[in-house]
């Protein structure tokens, strides 16, 4: 009898054992699972914004007369990836052939929005009436605003404007960006 009992006990070990194994690995994958992707948002790089693409060149008036474009990007936030969000305004002028200068829609003052006159052929800033020529210069000297507007760094690949957006600090004579 003992024999008979030695065969159902070797089978139950190998079963148990097998139960074990796999039981032990599911205990420490599926927890280790959770915490990769708990901290994913912290192993990724920090999002370093490059150019974006803001209109077709052919949109721009061959005169050199000012357009305002919104600036639309991806914006990756933890686990969310938004595409298409607007980051903010331009306004983008054809100098050449195939330039352009592209100037922050933002007063360099307090930060409001500036609007373009066609007019006098220059920015101005209802809120607290600061003046820029059109190339974004302060064109009023009693003008509150510390510098004139904003000019980011532009291009044009393939018949495409291309911008590398930002924003500066509000108030300061330096050109800081945030």
């Amino acid at each position: 009898m003992s024999e008979n009992q030695q065969a159902p006990n070797r089978r139950n070990f190998v079963t148990k054992a097998a139960a074990i194994v796999v039981g032990g690995l599911i205990s420490v994958v599926a927890p280790v699972a959770g915490v990769l992707t708990f901290l994913d948002p912290l192993r990724r790089k920090s999002d370093t914004r490059g150019m974006v693409r803001i209109a077709p060149f052919s949109s721009l008036p061959e005169n050199g007369e000012p357009r305002k474009f919104p600036v639309l990007d991806t914006l990756v936030d933890a686990w969310n990836k938004t595409e298409n969000v607007p980051i903010g305004s331009v306004y983008v002028q054809r100098t050449g052939d195939d330039t352009v200068r592209v100037l922050n829609s933002v007063c360099p003052h307090l930060g409001c929005s500036v609007g373009y006159r066609a007019a006098t052929q220059g920015y101005f800033c209802p809120c607290h009436k600061s003046a820029f020529a059109i190339s974004g210069a302060i064109a009023d000297p009693k003008s509150p605003s510390p510098r004139g507007m904003d000019e980011l760094t532009a291009e044009v690949r393939n018949g495409e404007i291309w911008v590398k957006f930002q924003n500066f600090r509000k108030g300061s004579p330096d050109k800081i960006p945030v």
